[in-house]
């Protein structure tokens, strides 16, 4: 008669090493880019302001950083490139955009998701030029693709909303019951 002994935790001492195995690693923000390309003509007059954007990732919820990232890395994979356009937003610069005569949010301060490190603005990356306007056949095939990796990975695009906001992407849920669980 063969006997099986129990299995006991400390005749696993790899058990952590084999866990890591299977756990994708943290991904690195990209270096950040040099400010002349935020200064275009193109880029300002489509996204006034974006010069002095925030684009700080450690600002930002640490777990929503990583999804981020991930979008960013199939969206590369998938020929188009995305550069971080902003992320923490000031209830200030809330404000003062939502009060702008180009219309780029309609949030006041504290109740954009951005003020609380769970959104963010990408843009498209073409030759060295970051192209905001979805006017663009390129870009907006760019912008199309981001709402689907976005959707995918199960946060908001603002592509779908009545105000079309393509490159914008957030956190799912409402935004009381994520300050509430943070």
């Amino acid at each position: 008669m063969h006997v099986i002994a129990p299995f006991l935790p400390k005749e696993y001492s790899q058990v952590a090493h084999i866990q890591g195995t299977f756990t994708e690693a943290k991904l690195e923000p990209p270096p950040a880019l040099p400010p002349e390309v935020f200064i275009s003509a193109a880029a300002i007059a489509a996204r006034p302001g974006i010069a002095t954007a925030d684009r700080d990732w450690s600002k930002l919820d640490p777990q929503f950083v990583q999804v981020v990232l991930q979008i960013m890395k199939k969206m590369k994979e998938r020929g188009y490139p995305m550069v971080l356009l902003e992320g923490y937003r000031s209830p200030e610069r809330q404000d003062g955009l939502a009060t702008q005569a180009t219309v780029v949010t309609k949030a006041k301060g504290g109740q954009s998701k951005h003020q609380y490190g769970l959104a963010v603005d990408l843009a498209p990356m073409k030759d060295g030029k970051i192209i905001i306007s979805e006017r663009d056949k390129w870009a907006f095939e760019a912008y199309q693709a981001l709402g689907e990796e976005a959707v995918a990975a199960g946060l908001t695009w603002g592509g779908v909303w009545s105000f079309k906001d393509y490159g914008h992407i957030e956190k799912a849920g409402s935004l009381a019951a994520l300050v509430r669980s943070k």
